[in-house]
């Protein structure tokens, strides 16, 4: 059984379509997937650009509400609360904090921790852990480390294999990160993301 750790800004729809990703890899291949959260505001909190068009800081709240989650009740919650995120809203973007709480069975007072500064140091440390991985910041979020093997950025994916097809990503993906000194690929440009339904 491998393990592979996902890193997700839980605001990155590309993120959230490879995280359904790795979830069909869960299904067809022998990997356990564990759910840490990282942060594009904590990447972009030294620039003097704003590569996320977020001046007001809204994409902090998720992520706080993310790293609270995570400390207070472990992975596992993390993992419910990001699929409720992405599932009670629509499909398109989030969905309502408090909802997403609620359906992932937490205590609605975690809400309180996205308008808050108690976890971003919590946030800070687990998007540097993540940046350690792939040995810098210049990546953004996913980052998948597969225990004993190998780390990566991405893939950044515009729609979700499902099945064998997902299997066979997933073993390209490990081939290709894992060869001694490869450093990146790249696609075509990105696709509007696809919504994701569940098989």
């Amino acid at each position: 059984m491998m393990i592979a750790d996902m890193w997700f800004d839980p605001s990155c729809p590309y993120t959230w379509l490879a995280s359904r990703w790795l979830v069909e890899v869960s299904r067809v291949r022998a990997v356990e997937v564990r759910w840490q959260v990282m942060s594009l505001s904590v990447l972009n909190e030294e620039r003097e650009d704003d590569p996320e068009g977020d001046p007001e800081g809204y994409l902090w709240v998720p992520a706080r509400i993310c790293a609270a989650v995570r400390k207070t009740h472990g992975q596992e919650a993390l993992g419910r609360f990001y699929t409720a995120l992405w599932t009670t809203g629509g499909g398109d973007w989030l969905g309502d904090l408090r909802t997403a709480l609620e359906t992932a069975n937490l205590p609605q007072d975690l809400v309180e921790a996205g308008m808050g500064h108690d976890y971003d140091d919590d946030l800070r440390a687990s998007t540097a852990e993540a940046l350690q991985h792939v040995g810098g910041n210049q990546v953004g979020t996913p980052i998948v480390a597969v225990t004993g093997r190998t780390a990566f950025f991405g893939p950044v994916i515009s729609q979700v294999p499902t099945g064998e097809d997902a299997g066979r990503l997933w073993d390209g993906v490990l081939l290709v990160a894992g060869t001694p000194g490869f450093h990146e690929l790249k696609g075509g440009p990105p696709l509007q993301p696809k919504p994701y339904e569940a098989h």
